[in-house]
């Protein structure tokens, strides 16, 4: 496909910035969070204690890597049916903190978005491509809210469901 962006490390110039592991701070939920990753992720535990041992991961990858690994009784209740909200959320909360990053993305102009992963397993296929392979929920999310920065889609203000 020719209007195509494809990204996958946070190194990378200049649409690293899309990856969830790109080192930017970033308010949720009244929170300061590391990267968007760590927003992310704080959702997922059930419990404080294993919250508090994945914010505490000397890297965003290292982060993302525990996070994955949780059983699913360290869970919380709901998560694969709220994380998508969730991650729009933290999404549309980057991009309207930064400045910079909301210029790069509206850049992009109507381009397809792809995070384009080189690890072949579930959630690389989840979150992005892998061999072209997948179903890129996050080159799909970004793509939403370049969407609603552009004026052409409704914002939709969630309200966060207490937990």
């Amino acid at each position: 496909m020719a209007n195509e962006i494809r990204f996958y490390r946070a190194s990378e110039k200049p649409y690293g910035a899309f990856s969830n592991l790109y080192r930017r701070e970033v308010v949720f939920e009244g929170e300061t969070f590391a990267t968007s990753e760590h927003a992310y992720q704080a959702g997922k535990p059930r419990k404080k204690a294993v919250r508090d041992w994945l914010m505490a991961a000397p890297s965003p990858s290292l982060l993302a890597m525990a996070a994955h690994g949780l059983y699913y009784w360290d869970v919380a209740p709901g998560w694969s049916t709220t994380k998508f909200d969730r991650m729009r959320d933290i999404l549309r909360a980057k991009f309207e903190q930064h400045d910079d990053l909301r210029e790069l993305l509206l850049s992009t102009g109507d381009a397809r978005l792809v995070e384009s992963a080189t690890v072949d397993n579930e959630v690389n296929r989840l979150w992005g491509e892998v061999n072209g392979v997948g179903k890129n929920m996050l080159g799909v999310l970004l793509m939403e809210i370049r969407e609603e920065l552009q004026g052409k889609a409704p914002v939709e203000r969630r309200v966060a469901a207490a937990a």
